[in-house]
C-alpha cells in the first residue's frame, strides 16, 4: 500500500482533538463529572486499542468506573476469535439495556474485530436498539468524531466501512499500569490462516515508522516502565511496508541501544517469518526476553496446510531447534487449535507427540471454533465434538505434565523476577514474572512493586512458581 494511503494525515487528527473538546463542553453540562466505563474482551492489542480510547475519553473530561449504573458512556471493545467470546459480549450488552433504562441518557459503544464484522452491526442494529456507536479497529482513531455525532444528535452511529486500514499518530493513551507497556509496532495481516477471521476485520500489514516506535519506547523508559511488549498480529513482518530497509530483528537491535534497565517482549510471531536472523538478534540483545510465543497451532503437515500456515511439521521443528541452539536458556510458548475441520484422531495425536518433543513451558490451547467468511468454516467436519474434546483432553494431560516438570526444575534456584503487583493473597501477596515470562507468586513486602527482585523458588504447580524475595 502507498504509505500516503496509510498514515493519518495530521489535520484529520487536529479534528479529532477539536472534536473532543466539543464533547468536553458538552459533558460540562451534565451537572457531574462524567464517568465512563471501557470493558476489553480478547488479545493484547485489544488491551492496548482500549487505553487509546481511555486517554481519548479522559481528554474529554471523563473518568472511569466499573460500574454501568454510574457510566455516562460505556465502550465495550471486543473479540472475533472464537464464538464464545461473540456470545459473552452479546450477553454483556444485553443486560446493558438496564443500564439505559435507568439513565436514558447513558452512551452505549460497540468496537473491536466483532464490531468490524458486518453481520454483527446488522444484528447490532436490528435487535440491540439500546447501542448507540459501533465503529471497527479502522475507525478507532476517529472515536471523537463519532461519539460527537451521537452525543450532538442522540442518533446511532455505524463506522465498518471496509477499509484498508490505516495507522494514526499521536492518540493519547491511559496506560493502567506504571510498570508494563504495551506499544503497538504494526497493524494488520495479510497471512489469511483458513480459520481466521483477523485479516477480514484488521485490514492489512502496515508498519509505523521506526523513529515514532523509538520515540515511544525510550519515552516509557525514561518515565520508569520495566516491561515493554510489542505488539503486532504477526511482528516477523514488520518492516514489508516501510520506505527504509528495516525489519523487526533489525527493529529489535535498534530497541536494544536504549539505555536502561527495561526488559523488551514481543507477540505474535508467525512460524514462517521466524528465522535465524530474528533469533540471532534475541540472543544478542541484553534487553530482549528469552521468551518465543511461536503459535504452531497443528504438529500435522497436512492439516498445516489446510490452515494456510505456510510451514511445515519439520520446518517448525527446525527453527525451534536453532532458536534453541543461540538461546539455551529460551522459554517457549505457543497456540494449538485441536479439530480443525477434517483433522482425524491420528492427526490430533501428531500434536500431541509434538508437544511431547518440543517440551514447551506453557500452552495456550483451543478446540476449534469455526468463523463465518473464513474458508475453513466451509469445510467438512465429520468428527463430532466429543470425540475433539478426547483429543483436546489428551494433549491438555501430556502439557500439564510437562508444565509441572518444567516448573519443578526451578525449585531451589534464585531468579530475577519484576514484581508487578498485588496478588491478594495473604501467604504470597505479590505477583512477579520472570524474564521468562514464567508467574511468581512471592512473599515480600509491597515496597518492592515496580521493581526488579532477586526470588527464591520454593515451590511449584502446573501453572506457576512459589518464591521469596531475598
Amino acid at each position: 500500500m502507498d504509505r500516503r494511503e496509510v498514515v493519518v494525515p495530521a489535520g484529520d487528527m487536529d479534528r479529532q482533538r477539536d472534536y473532543t473538546q466539543r464533547l468536553a463542553a458538552l459533558f460540562q453540562q451534565l451537572g457531574h463529572p462524567p464517568l465512563a466505563m471501557v470493558d476489553t474482551y480478547g488479545c493484547q492489542q485489544n488491551v492496548a486499542d482500549s487505553q487509546r480510547i481511555m486517554g481519548m475519553l479522559q481528554e474529554m473530561g471523563c473518568g472511569f468506573t466499573q460500574d454501568a449504573g454510574r457510566a455516562d458512556v460505556i465502550v465495550i471493545n471486543t473479540c472475533a476469535i472464537r464464538e464464545n467470546a461473540e456470545k459473552k459480549v452479546f450477553g454483556v450488552v444485553g443486560q446493558l439495556v438496564h443500564a439505559k433504562e435507568k439513565n436514558p441518557g447513558l452512551t452505549i459503544c460497540l468496537c473491536g474485530c466483532m464490531a468490524q464484522q458486518e453481520a454483527v452491526a446488522e444484528k447490532i442494529k436490528a435487535s440491540y436498539r439500546h447501542v448507540d456507536l459501533v465503529f471497527g479497529p479502522q475507525a478507532l482513531w476517529k472515536f471523537p468524531e463519532l461519539l460527537y455525532e451521537v452525543c450532538s444528535g442522540r442518533d446511532r452511529v455505524f463506522s465498518i466501512r471496509n477499509e484498508h486500514g490505516t495507522i494514526a499518530e499521536g492518540m493519547p493513551v491511559v496506560r493502567e499500569s506504571a510498570v508494563k507497556a504495551w506499544v503497538s509496532i504494526m497493524y494488520g495481516c495479510n497471512n489469511f490462516c483458513s480459520y481466521c477471521i483477523v485479516p477480514y476485520v484488521r485490514g492489512r500489514e502496515r508498519s509505523r515508522e521506526p523513529e515514532r516506535i523509538l520515540a515511544e519506547i525510550r519515552e516509557l523508559v525514561e518515565s520508569g516502565f520495566k516491561e515493554i511488549t510489542l505488539l503486532g498480529q504477526n511482528v516477523n513482518s514488520y518492516g514489508k511496508d516501510l520506505d527504509c530497509p528495516m525489519d523487526f530483528a533489525d527493529l529489535l537491535r535498534e530497541i536494544d541501544r536504549i539505555p536502561g534497565d527495561y526488559l523488551i517482549r514481543f507477540m505474535t510471531s508467525h512460524p514462517k517469518d521466524a528465522g535465524e536472523k530474528l533469533f540471532d538478534a534475541m540472543a544478542a540483545c541484553d534487553h530482549v526476553a528469552k521468551q518465543l510465543h511461536l503459535p504452531v497451532q497443528s504438529g500435522n503437515s497436512r492439516v498445516l496446510k489446510a490452515m494456510n500456515r505456510g510451514y511445515t511439521r519439520e520446518q517448525y521443528l527446525e527453527k525451534v531447534r536453532y532458536a534453541r541452539s543461540v538461546m539455551p536458556e529460551l522459554v517457549l510458548t505457543s497456540d494449538i487449535i485441536i479439530g480443525f475441520p477434517g483433522e482425524t484422531e491420528e492427526e490430533a495425536m501428531d500434536t500431541v507427540a509434538l508437544i511431547q518433543e518440543v517440551r514447551y513451558d506453557a500452552l495456550f490451547t483451543f478446540i476449534y471454533s469455526p468463523r463465518p467468511g473464513t474458508p475453513a468454516a466451509k469445510l467438512p467436519d465429520p468428527a463430532s465434538r466429543a470425540e475433539k474434546q478426547v483429543w483436546f483432553d489428551r494433549l491438555l494431560d501430556a502439557q500439564n505434565s510437562i508444565s509441572a516438570g518444567l516448573h519443578r526444575a526451578y525449585v531451589g534456584k534464585t531468579v530475577r523476577v519484576l514484581v508487578d503487583g498485588g496478588s491478594g493473597d495473604k501467604t504470597w501477596p505479590l505477583s512477579s514474572r520472570t524474564a521468562g515470562g514464567r508467574l511468581v507468586h512471592l512473599k515480600g513486602d509491597h515496597g518492592l512493586i515496580g521493581s526488579y527482585a532477586e526470588a527464591r523458588i520454593v515451590d511449584s504447580n502446573t501453572w506457576a512458581l512459589f518464591g521469596e524475595a531475598r
